[in-house]
């Protein structure tokens, strides 16, 4: 009896010497605030809220957010301003202001590359006209913006490669994929979006796309013939309206690869960039938003907007091994932590409900804790694991 009771003492005394906790940021774009979330292996809590902006009248909407490579320090973008949004640099821990930037207009996510140091920060000009909007390059060490990059309209899912050579975002309206050389900040190569899902529909012939609700997104215009000057909210008749909608771009963290959510097409698109066509469709549940690939390369985690759930599909073989329901309406952002243990997913919620992030094992394939945080939760960045 003894033996056994030393026994159970040395395996809880090794399972706490092993044991790890998660931290996460989460932004609550309703709330003017950003949370800091701690998982311990068991349950996620909220351990603090850091009031951000400086007009206390007005939500300046925090939206995007990410963690530089040497987890020093993290970047938030605020979607509001006067005439532009604005980008800030909060030391990690403190939390503390250590510098802004003014960016254009409607800010959203962004990524530091690891090899420039520089941030890339797509503006999706959601409030403005219909026309090309721009990627801004900003060295965060003097917080100064040093150029904008025009791309398409409304960008979005601003992500790097894993070298951090190249960046990739995707334009909302006009369906496009860009790819930005890191270095010579100037785009390398763009992929129509329609166009490269229509390459794969012969694998999805037996699709009944009208009951999809799909039924007017069959003939999508030639995008090499729009001229994007003419592009605004009100004159829709003679431009291209992307039936693909593509929300994000999540490069693989390994191989030439790209992965982008079709928010319109239910569908995830699989991009080889060396050849730049597509490989692969992923058919989704309703809206698929954000993605993030597991560091070991084997998931591709999905966040399903209009359906409230989360989808985690196996990249070797192509299939969803899970659909899960996320705590309440609304899913948002996801963040693998590095060691592809967990995902973790913000929820948004609906009116005065609060934000949520879902913490889903990526071994049980289960959500196995959430925690709380103020409205509207949306952009989520991983920070650390400590031991």
């Amino acid at each position: 009896m003894r033996k056994a009771s030393l026994f159970l003492m040395a395996l809880a005394l090794s399972f706490t010497a092993f044991a790890q906790d998660y931290y996460i940021y989460v932004t609550a774009e309703s709330e003017d605030e950003v949370a800091v979330i701690k998982f311990d292996g068991q349950k996620a809590e909220n351990i603090k809220n850091i009031p951000v902006g400086v007009w206390p009248a007005e939500i300046e909407g925090p939206h995007g957010i990410t963690v530089g490579p040497e987890g020093k320090y993290w970047y938030l973008s605020l979607a509001h301003g006067n005439p532009y949004g604005t980008l800030y640099k909060f030391e990690t821990g403190t939390d503390e202001v250590v510098g802004t930037a003014q960016l254009g207009l409607f800010p959203a996510s962004m990524q530091v590359s690891p090899a420039t140091g520089l941030l890339y920060c797509v503006n999706f000009n959601l409030h403005g006209d219909m026309v090309p909007s721009t990627v801004s390059v900003v060295d965060v060490a003097s917080m100064t913006e040093l150029d904008q990059i025009t791309t398409g309209a409304m960008p979005h899912g601003s992500r790097l490669s894993a070298n951090g050579m190249k960046h990739y975002s995707v334009a909302m309206m006009s369906g496009e994929l860009f790819e930005i050389d890191a270095i010579n900040l100037e785009v390398s190569n763009t992929l129509d979006l329609d166009e490269a899902s229509k390459m794969l529909e012969m694998d999805h012939s037996k699709m009944d796309h009208a009951a999809m609700g799909h039924e007017k997104e069959e003939e999508p215009m030639d995008h090499s013939k729009m001229d994007h000057s003419k592009m605004n909210h009100g004159a829709m008749g003679g431009m291209k309206h992307s039936a693909f909608k593509p929300t994000w771009v999540s490069p693989h963290p390994s191989k030439n690869l790209v992965y982008v959510a079709g928010n319109g097409a239910d569908e995830v698109l699989e991009i080889n960039t060396d050849t730049w066509k597509p490989l692969r469709k992923f058919k989704t549940d309703k809206g698929p938003y954000n993605i993030d690939l597991s560091p070991d390369g084997k998931f591709m985690v999905v966040s399903y907007k209009t359906a409230a759930k989360t989808g985690i599909w196996n990249l070797t073989t192509g299939e969803e091994v899970a659909r899960l329901d996320n705590s309440q309406k609304v899913t948002h952002g996801v963040a693998v932590s590095p060691d592809s243990k967990y995902a973790f997913v913000s929820v948004e919620g609906i009116g005065g409900d609060p934000g949520k992030v879902d913490v889903i094992d990526l071994q049980t394939l289960k959500v196995v804790s959430t925690a709380n945080l103020g409205k509207q939760a949306g952009g989520i960045a991983f920070w650390k694991i400590e031991e």
